[in-house]
């Protein structure tokens, strides 16, 4: 049986004091790791002492990016062995604000979950379509490729330990959400491809999450769907007894 996980995604959001006060207020209240996975992705700046705070509790830390080098110059980049040495064990890999705003591409993302696996860092890996691809039902379609190409090249026994997030970038900060069995049919997608690229087995072990204006009064339905493991959460990630709601509704499943 696949573990949940939960990861909220602060995204810009968030002062240096708020940021500390958020984990010193959910830490001792979340689920043993052993039931569900907490990740809270947060900006760089605060990873350090965010995961300090963190310590020897089930919440985990992550970055909301990494480069695929080590070091260079990459002026504003984050190296992710820099990441290793603080200590953090999950990035976001590919969302579409970074696809669309940053210029990241399929290649790149590919990049940067072979270098994730390299420093240890667990990749979670964001798919999902555009409104417009969506009407014009492409949406098998562009997650299909996103897919394909995001695990070129990596192994079976390293894509059973990728975690996806299918995100319809339509469905992103706009308070409108996919429905329950339409995201579940597009993350059972994600694992037919994982299966044509790798087998069954493999495909079975992928966690998958859906992300998308989820909330504490919607995460039920997602959650009770065969394919969906678990959310990648924006603004509802916030606010620590909405985050905490969030991850309840994971252990629940």
């Amino acid at each position: 049986m696949r573990k949940p996980i939960i990861a909220g995604n602060w995204k810009m959001n968030k002062t240096h004091e708020e940021a500390v006060s958020f984990i010193e207020e959910i830490k001792g209240n979340v689920p043993s790791s052993s039931e569900v996975e907490t990740v809270v992705c947060a900006p760089a700046l605060f990873l350090k002492e965010m995961n300090d705070k963190a310590e020897g509790s089930d919440v985990h830390v992550g970055a909301q990016t990494m480069h695929f080098e080590e070091s260079g110059a990459f002026t504003g980049e984050i190296s992710p062995a820099a990441l290793k040495d603080l200590g953090i064990t999950y990035s976001i890999i590919g969302h579409s604000e970074r696809r669309e705003m940053f210029n990241e591409t399929d290649k790149s993302v590919n990049q940067k979950v072979h270098a994730a696996f390299e420093y240890g860092i667990t990749p979670i890996m964001c798919c999902g379509e555009s409104l417009e691809q969506r009407e014009n039902n492409e949406t098998e379609q562009v997650v299909r490729e996103q897919v394909t190409k995001g695990f070129e090249g990596i192994s079976a026994e390293k894509a059973s330990d990728v975690v996806v997030a299918y995100e319809p970038i339509w469905a992103i900060g706009t308070g409108k959400s996919s429905s329950a069995e339409d995201a579940d049919e597009t993350c059972g997608t994600v694992r037919k491809v994982l299966a044509e690229l790798y087998d069954q087995d493999t495909a079975e072990k992928v966690r998958i999450q859906y992300g998308g204006s989820v909330k504490p009064e919607n995460i039920d339905g997602y959650m009770a769907k065969e394919h969906i493991d678990g959310a990648l959460v924006g603004g509802a990630s916030l606010k620590p007894d909405a985050f905490l709601k969030l991850v309840e509704a994971g252990r629940n499943e």
